[in-house]
């Protein structure tokens, strides 16, 4: 994908150019927003609204990491969202079976391709890692969202958020303290726990 080339026809309007770029980043803008919101259907929205965002602002990219830009549009329209939510009652965010009952288990997290006991193992880690996400005041959950899940570096987190490097490196190295500290609740998790941590960098 040639993406400067696309990035200038789409700023001329070419539509199919636009297109091409949301495909090649429509997967990392939406598991951003869902592990900001941790609601599929709110970060679904948020993914669409940070795309039409995006193309109405093209001309205002300027260089640099375009990932990274797209990605603020995307943070931008979580932060938005979840002001929204509280201005007015919310539902719970986890998955629930037909009695409504939030599920313990959320088997819609595993990797199909696991074994039965690696999926549980799995599904359960991520259970436990969301819970302590959605712990984090928002600010600290996008930067561990943007470096240690979408892999960003300092530099791209900065642009993204609008901040300097230093207040990403703070609100990183704090971000991960908490992580730690949280899953330190899970102790029956904590191998596969701290396989991921190593693997992330936390």
């Amino acid at each position: 994908m040639d993406e400067p080339a696309l990035i200038r026809d789409a700023q001329r309007g070419d539509l199919e150019a636009f297109n091409r770029l949301v495909l090649a980043y429509q997967d990392a803008l939406y598991n951003t927003a869902l592990r900001i919101l941790n609601d599929a259907d709110l970060a679904a929205d948020a993914t669409q609204e940070a795309f039409l965002s995006a193309f109405r602002g093209l001309n205002g990219y300027r260089g640099g990491s375009f990932r990274a830009w797209l990605l603020r549009t995307v943070t931008n329209a979580c932060y938005d969202e979840l002001r929204r939510r509280k201005r007015r009652p919310t539902t719970p965010l986890e998955p629930v079976n037909e009695d409504d009952d939030n599920l313990e288990s959320p088997r819609w997290l595993a990797d199909p391709n696991l074994s039965p006991e690696a999926q549980l193992e799995q599904a359960e880690l991520e259970h436990a890692i969301q819970h302590c996400m959605d712990g984090l005041p928002t600010d600290f959950r996008a930067v561990v969202v943007l470096a240690d899940i979408q892999g960003l570096d300092y530099a791209e987190v900065a642009t993204a958020l609008r901040k300097p490097i230093g207040t990403i490196k703070s609100r990183l190295a704090r971000a991960r303290l908490r992580l730690r500290e949280c899953l330190q609740a899970f102790r029956e998790l904590l191998p596969a726990a701290f396989r991921l941590e190593k693997e992330r960098g936390i």
